[in-house]
């Protein structure tokens, strides 16, 4: 079984570490109302190494993931619950003050737990929505108070119901924001990165501000029809340094996010995929090989802004500006 290395983020323990790879459990099908994990899943991935499990209440993923859990503690795979680390995340349409907690709540009952590890606002956005429909329709979207959804992320922490509270595809202006204000600072800002698209303005802006970036569609969302694409996958540079390697590209490329310091969510139900994207420790790439693929054209999958948006409106420009 692979050991994962560890981040330190801010909690309300003091500074303690988070697995640096998670394993994340979003798939194309749940938008459209259907359930794709087995807690059988999670008995595998705990057995395999992983201890970071990264849900949100729209993957719908939550309960199988506490089941999992349950069966992990019963067949002794785990001796208690605090040795793994449990990230999920506020959805838009909980994203006012009064229905934070009521939303954290749900999710703890979906889990199973009496908290998690890391609780995040899922994206800058308040939607007006009752189900999780995409493309969201522009007229479903408005502005965040930001101010009064961040007291209630913090009353969350203060509660004991989450350990470190942080954000999701967050950009420097909006964080900037919340760091004028906030009593408990975001620990961490999940994004989409990989070596086609590096983000590196905004991963600067995170670690000069101690907020950890986690990377999510690390591979480009390779295979899933709803939002990814073969961009990294069959990316050229990145086949020439696996091959020479003896590595495939997925781990070219979790190694690649790992040597920039960021934690890492990655997606996998297959038993040897799982195993495969762990396999990153213990080898590193070279400095012409860093060089390689700081140089890749980029190209960014997005998720909501344009390809899950009907049109862009004024919010969604902001954002787009604000992460290229």
């Amino acid at each position: 079984m692979v050991s994962i290395p560890g981040m330190m983020i801010s909690s309300s323990d003091g500074p303690r570490p988070m697995p640096v790879i998670a394993m994340g459990t979003a798939a194309a099908s749940v938008f459209h109302g259907s359930d794709t994990m087995a807690p059988s899943t999670i008995v595998e991935a705990i057995k395999v190494g992983y201890r970071h499990f990264d849900t949100a209440v729209t993957y719908r993923t939550e309960k199988p993931i506490g089941e999992g859990i349950s069966e992990a503690l019963r067949l002794g795979l785990i001796k208690s619950r605090s040795e793994l680390f449990i990230t999920t995340k506020l959805w838009g349409i909980s994203a006012d003050r009064h229905l934070v907690l009521p939303a954290i709540n749900q999710s703890l009952q979906n889990l199973g737990l009496e908290y998690v590890d890391l609780y995040l606002i899922h994206w800058p956005l308040k939607l007006n929505q009752d189900e999780v429909k995409l493309p969201i329709p522009k007229e479903c979207i408005a502005a965040i108070d930001i101010k009064a959804v961040w007291e209630a992320m913090e009353e969350c922490q203060s509660l004991g119901l989450t350990k470190s509270i942080g954000v999701s595809n967050f950009y420097p202006k909006l964080i900037q924001q919340i760091l004028s204000f906030a009593k408990i600072p975001p620990a961490v800002n999940q994004v989409e990165m990989n070596p086609r698209w590096q983000q590196k303005k905004l991963t600067k802006f995170c670690k000069e501000n101690s907020i950890l970036v986690t990377a999510y569609s690390p591979l480009g969302a390779f295979g899933n029809k709803a939002w990814g694409d073969n961009h990294v996958m069959e990316c050229d540079v990145l086949q020439e340094i696996a091959k020479s390697n003896g590595k495939t590209v997925a781990q070219i490329s979790l190694r690649w996010l790992y040597e920039q310091g960021v934690s890492i969510a990655v997606k996998s139900f297959n038993t040897e995929r799982m195993k495969e994207n762990l396999d990153i420790f213990g080898w590193s790439l070279t400095e012409e090989e860093l060089e390689k693929i700081d140089q890749i054209p980029q190209h960014r999958v997005v998720y909501l802004i344009g390809k899950m948006t009907t049109e862009p409106n004024d919010i969604m420009a902001e954002i787009d500006a604000e992460l290229d």
